[in-house]
C-alpha cells in the first residue's frame, strides 16, 4: 500500500510539474455536457467511535480511481451556479487496527461542481455501493464481510489547464451491512483527500 501512495504522490506531482506556464485567462476551463473526467484520489482515514458500544479504531490509507461526465449545462445565476456530474468510482481502503485488513468497493458517484468562480471549482458529492472487507466478522462492530459502503463529501479544484485540475477535499465514511446480519454498529470514518482530474 506504501508503493501505491508513493507512486500517487509522483504521479500527481508530475501532473502538476508537466502543466504548461499559461496565463489565468488560458486556464478557464470550458466543461460542456458530455465532458468525461478521469480521477485518481488519495487519503488518509481517521475514525470516528459515536457510541460507547463502538471500540474499533480502525485508520488507514485509502485510494480511489474514478470516472465521471458531465450531465447538465451550469445551472442557476448566482454563487451556486453549477454543473452535475455523475459516474462511479473504485474504493480501496486499509485497515491497520485493530489487525492489518482490506476494502474494496465499487460505489456510483455524483458530483455537484459550483462554476462562479472560474478556476477555482468547489463541489459536493455522494457516491455508495457495494463493498466487502476481511475485517467484518473480525470486530464487534460488523458481522459480514460484505457490506455497503456510503460517503459524502466537499472539495475544491483548481485547474491548472482547461484538461487537468489538482483536487483537495474532505469525505465521511460510513460502513455498514444494512441490517442483513448482526451486530451492524457501522464502521464511521473521516477522509481528507487529494488527488488530480484529467478532463476530455
Amino acid at each position: 500500500m506504501d508503493c501505491c501512495v508513493r507512486t500517487f504522490a509522483t504521479l500527481a506531482l508530475g501532473a502538476v510539474l508537466a502543466a504548461p506556464s499559461v496565463q489565468a485567462a488560458d486556464v478557464w476551463p470550458t466543461i460542456t455536457v458530455g465532458t468525461q473526467e478521469v480521477g485518481l484520489t488519495a487519503g488518509y482515514m481517521f475514525s470516528h467511535r459515536l457510541t460507547e458500544l463502538h471500540r474499533t479504531k480502525q485508520h488507514g490509507p485509502a485510494v480511489m480511481p474514478s470516472w465521471m461526465m458531465t450531465i447538465t449545462d451550469p445551472i442557476g445565476d448566482s454563487w451556486y451556479r453549477g454543473q452535475v456530474s455523475l459516474g462511479a468510482e473504485m474504493v480501496y481502503l486499509e485497515f491497520r487496527e485493530p489487525l492489518v485488513t482490506h476494502g474494496i468497493g465499487f460505489t456510483p458517484r455524483i458530483k455537484y461542481t459550483f462554476v462562479a468562480l472560474g478556476r477555482l471549482r468547489p463541489y459536493a458529492e455522494f457516491a455508495g455501493g457495494p463493498f466487502w472487507t476481511d475485517l467484518g466478522g473480525r470486530i464487534r462492530e460488523q458481522a459480514n464481510e460484505f457490506n455497503f459502503v456510503l460517503m459524502g463529501g466537499v472539495g475544491l479544484s483548481w485547474f491548472l489547464t482547461p484538461q487537468l485540475a489538482v483536487n483537495a477535499g474532505y469525505r465521511f465514511h460510513h460502513i455498514s451491512n444494512a441490517g442483513t446480519a448482526f451486530p451492524n454498529l457501522g464502521l464511521n470514518a473521516s477522509l481528507p483527500f487529494g488527488g488530480f482530474s484529467f478532463y476530455f
